[in-house]
């Protein structure tokens, strides 16, 4: 079975600036991305290795005894491998909270028991400068999170014959009739 590698940690936040700088700083990172509700920063050749979420509602500040990982992630090297282990975990009860055609990633988020997100994902480019590219593009300007999907119709659709490129493309993903995936993840 195939084993999924660490990808990036998401950060909830109600000083983004303050995080970012100090991100920047610490581990020599850069912005890739950055609007309303997101940016991305990364220190190597992954197109982000840290996230920082902070959208349009009134987020708490941390104090010195709390703390908040948003989610962390996790990649497969294939679609088909993302999809075995979603079926496995579903057989086991295990379904996840929501899931989302990024357009750079095909993400399925689960919740553990305290509730904390975990991203199970697969990189829809083979480089990392394809995916920083996109990020830096119109579509994913135009909507920087993308689509819910229903991951019992993707493993329906590969199974039909569906390529991983027709199923990584968010285009796909837009037929759902589903909530906002912000809504979900920011525990709605």
């Amino acid at each position: 079975m195939s084993k999924p590698k660490f990808a990036h940690n998401v950060f909830q936040t109600a000083n983004h600036e303050a995080m970012r700088d100090w991100y920047c700083a610490v581990l020599d990172a850069h912005v890739v991305y950055e609007d309303d509700t997101l940016t991305f920063l990364t220190f190597d050749d992954e197109h982000h290795r840290v996230a920082l979420l902070h959208p349009p509602v009134a987020f708490t500040a941390k104090t010195a005894s709390t703390a908040s990982l948003h989610h962390s992630a996790y990649t497969f090297d294939s679609l088909d491998a993302l999809l075995e282990r979603y079926e496995q975990l579903r057989d086991e009860g295990i379904t996840p909270a929501v899931c989302i055609a990024h357009g750079v990633t095909t993400s399925m988020y689960y919740q553990d028991p305290d509730r904390n997100f975990v991203e199970l994902q697969i990189d829809r480019f083979a480089e990392p400068d394809q995916a920083t590219a996109y990020m830096r593009g119109p579509e994913y300007a135009a909507d920087s999170v993308g689509p819910a999907f229903d991951p019992a119709e993707l493993l329906a659709a590969r199974r039909a014959g569906a390529s991983v490129e027709e199923l990584s493309d968010r285009s796909w993903a837009l037929k759902a009739d589903l909530p906002s995936p912000l809504t979900v993840l920011m525990g709605g």
